[in-house]
């Protein structure tokens, strides 16, 4: 007797926990439910968020829908009226607590777990602000529950009971997974980061965990264990069901607990009975006759779809380093190979060398408008180049790397294709306008001009709240983006805005280099330079003995008013003598749409051509040629 006591605890601790499909349907929409009756009680009570100037004011929500169907729009209009709004979630409030209290196994279950997911989604976009992971669960159990509740077959119930599964079992992988690629993760130091923010703070658990750095960096790391490898609930005869279930359920009540986040206790808890019961082995009465098809052929699907994302990025990958043709490339001191591509322009003589230096992790193809411009101009040879472990360039990587390098790179290629004699000029974008500022700062007297097209600013970190703010994620996205896409994960990536804007024949390269891991990996190491150098930068900016033509987006000035002072500081950095230093903003431009969009990206061209001629490194009207009217710019863009 005395030795089945350790027998029955390990069994308590350890092995399934075994759950019917309707007693697992029953618990996930009771705990959904009671996620929906409390977020529409917070909402109905929070009446201040609807009035003008509050958060949910949706005569200023709705314009974020602008580009909808009017169809669509009408609909959200209707659900936005206050009337439709608050009938809307009584409802809900009066069906969620329906299925709380009122016993039996009925089909109108079905029915009311089906209003309350597709009720959520009519009102989400109603209350942008204001919805959360804990929201979109709700919607997912709802929703699939509530079908199997419905359906008369026990193989489409088992299905979507594997999928809310499988949901539960992704979300918590995935979220484990990304969390391992920042560093203070991997160091055990994020608790108390995230315990002193405004947000989700905690003031006595900032003050345990700052005390007690030992036990918080334990308790991080549990955190990353358990999320990671929670696909072991799936071990044969669901041995770590049990301890896995009760870590996770412990973890959401902490997070109920320290960060406010309520509702998504009962909201991830809900999913937890259909790992339950799609973790008890068959062997079991209750899971007797339950059907694994979907499992399986989503876990043949996935197979051939990592197969196939692989084979893809390994494909893009040879396309992205095969070179323009007419590119060339040349050797730099630092053992890289930079691959670059002339535009020549058509007029005769001597013409000046505009070097472009595209941002942070951006492609040269980002200067789509503006090449396009400067070659029906024809006053001008153009080059853009790839830095070192981007599109056909190659990065050596033999010591630790710092923006200096990407300096020598570009020093080291102006050599090559801008003698001396040549007038030069260099247009740097964002982190490219910091790179060409140190550039014309070496080469002095040689530059000519530099054109910083809404540029980055050394002193941004310590000048911009939201530059400093942004700046903590920056690492860990770019390590996120690489990652997935070196696991093939590139084929999910949609084509953003500013890639579907760019000229038609450079999109789909411009969009190759976006997918292709390579780019962001160099991304990163150029923001861990630049963030390091930022920080410990020391103004004021040293003087640099060339003509300068500051163009600003206006959305950036609009956005962090920070930006106008550091754009003026950039201006004032060329002022004295007979230099020419202009400073212009492209209304309604924002910091990518200033290059790809078709009518800024054209206008932007239109103010450094402008600008070059009243400085005398293009001639002021036509070609050398003579031709008339080739050299003829609207002042105006249009």
């Amino acid at each position: 007797m005395t030795r089945g006591l350790p027998s029955k605890s390990i069994s308590a601790a350890f092995g399934p926990i075994p759950l019917s499909p309707d007693r697992a349907m029953a618990l996930s929409e009771r705990l959904a439910a009671l996620t929906t009756v409390v977020a529409g009680s917070e909402y109905l009570r929070r009446k201040e968020d609807r009035k003008p100037g509050g958060l949910n004011d949706w005569r200023v929500g709705r314009d974020a829908f602008a580009t909808f169907s009017p169809l669509r729009r009408r609909f959200l209009d209707v659900v936005g009226d206050e009337r439709v709004t608050n009938a809307l979630f009584g409802a809900q409030v009066a069906v969620g607590a329906a299925l709380l209290v009122l016993p039996g196994r009925g089909r109108w279950r079905g029915v009311g777990g089906l209003f309350l997911g597709l009720g959520n989604i009519a009102h989400y976009a109603r209350r942008r602000l204001g919805t959360d992971g804990s929201d979109q669960v709700a919607i997912l159990v709802q929703t699939a529950v509530g079908a199997a509740r419905l359906s008369r077959t026990p193989q489409v119930r088992d299905a979507l009971l594997w999928y809310v599964a499988l949901q539960s079992t992704l979300s918590y992988t995935v979220a484990g997974w990304v969390k391992l690629l920042g560093e203070d993760w991997r160091r055990g130091t994020a608790l108390p980061g995230i315990m002193r923010t405004r947000t989700y703070g905690h003031q006595g658990m900032w003050r345990w965990s700052s005390r007690h750095p030992r036990s918080a960096r334990w308790l991080a790391h549990g955190v990353l264990t358990l999320e990671c490898m929670f696909p072991l609930v799936y071990l044969p005869g669901g041995v770590l069901v049990r301890p896995m279930l009760a870590s996770a359920a412990a973890f959401h009540a902490a997070n109920g607990y320290f960060m406010g986040l309520g509702r998504f206790v009962t909201a991830f808890v809900s999913m937890h009975p259909a790992v339950a019961y799609t973790t008890t082995p068959r062997s079991r009465p209750e899971a007797a006759g339950r059907d694994d098809t979907l499992v399986k052929a989503a876990g043949v699907t996935l197979l051939g779809a990592a197969a196939l994302g692989l084979l893809r990025a390994a494909d893009r990958r040879q396309w992205v380093r095969d070179s323009w043709p007419g590119s060339r490339s040349v050797a730099t001191r630092h053992g890289n190979r930079i691959s670059y591509y002339r535009l020549e322009g058509s007029a005769q003589g001597v013409r000046p060398v505009v070097v472009m230096c595209c941002g942070l992790a951006g492609a040269p193809e980002m200067f789509g408008w503006l090449l396009q411009t400067m070659r029906d101009d024809g006053g001008v040879d153009v080059i853009t180049y790839s830095r070192a472990g981007t599109g056909p360039s190659t990065y050596a990587g033999d010591e630790p790397f710092t923006l200096q390098e990407s300096v020598d790179d570009l020093i080291d290629l102006i050599a090559e294709v801008a003698p001396e004699g040549t007038p030069l000029v260099l247009a740097g974008y964002s982190l490219g306008g910091e790179i060409a500022r140190r550039t014309a700062l070496e080469l002095g007297e040689r530059v000519g001009a530099l054109v910083y097209l809404d540029s980055s600013h050394p002193e941004e970190l310590q000048r911009s709240v939201k530059q400093d703010k942004s700046a903590a994620t920056m690492d860990s996205s770019f390590g996120i983006i690489a990652v997935s896409l070196r696991s093939g994960m590139g084929m999910l990536m949609p084509h953003p805005d500013w890639v579907r804007d760019l000229p038609a024949a450079v999109r789909s390269r411009a969009f190759a280099q976006y997918a292709d891991s390579r780019l962001w990996w160099a991304g990163r190491r150029e923001w861990r330079a630049a963030e390091e150098e930022f920080r410990r930068f020391e103004g004021p900016l040293p003087d640099i003995p060339c003509h300068a033509l500051v163009v600003s987006a206006e959305k950036t000035l609009a956005h962090d008013p920070a930006h106008a002072d550091m754009h003026e500081d950039l201006a004032r950095a060329h002022r004295g003598g007979d230099r020419v230093v202009r400073s212009v903003t492209v209304p309604r431009a924002g910091h990518e749409s200033l290059l790809t969009s078709p009518r800024f990206g054209h206008r932007t061209a239109v103010h450094v051509l402008r600008f070059l001629r009243d400085v005398g490194l293009v001639p002021a009207s036509g070609d050398a040629a003579g031709e008339p009217g080739r050299g003829r710019v609207n002042p105006e863009g249009e």
